[in-house]
């Protein structure tokens, strides 16, 4: 598994060097930074859908929530981060699983994709795979962030919903 993680990181990297992708790739990473894309966006439709205020809370909750998790067990795992490829930004931490950038980002393309942002779910994409062209992270650490995301907002939907009358 190792190898393989190595080898398609290596290649994703490469795109890296276009200064097109490098740039939006940094813009992404920046802007994801402890989920703050995400918190801004649910914040953002609590404030516009008023209907549906509280569950845009509950989703944007939901999110930091399964940020919080995954630096919770990235302390646990402790994997590093790559160092066969040369990072074209900086990290907060040393530890590379899992990806708490794809975690919040699949949270949030969950959650606010169950609330109609058809904008969301592209752009956690997006943020995923720049994890990788950065080369900040394997790509089993961006894979077990997206799915660690998806079961946090996914086991959160019905307290999400819950309260959509408020």
């Amino acid at each position: 598994m190792d190898h393989l993680d190595h080898r398609i990181l290596s290649a994703l990297r490469v795109y890296g060097c276009d200064p097109r992708v490098a740039g939006a790739a940094r813009a992404l990473s920046w802007a994801g930074e402890h989920g703050a894309l995400w918190l801004a966006a649910g914040l953002t439709g609590a404030a516009v859908d008023g209907a549906r205020r509280g569950a845009w809370l509950r989703g944007t909750a939901l999110t930091a929530g399964a940020h919080l998790v995954s630096m919770g067990v990235k302390r646990v795992v402790r994997r590093p981060r790559p160092a066969h490829v040369e990072p074209l930004v900086r990290t907060t931490g040393r530890h590379s699983f899992p990806s708490s950038h794809a975690t919040s980002a699949t949270a949030a393309a969950v959650a606010f994709g169950a609330l109609g942002a058809r904008a969301i779910p592209p752009l956690a994409t997006a943020m995923c795979l720049s994890r990788l062209v950065v080369g900040v992270h394997y790509p089993s650490d961006v894979a077990a962030g997206a799915a660690l995301g998806a079961l946090t907002a996914c086991a959160g939907a019905r307290w999400m919903r819950g309260g959509a009358h408020d």
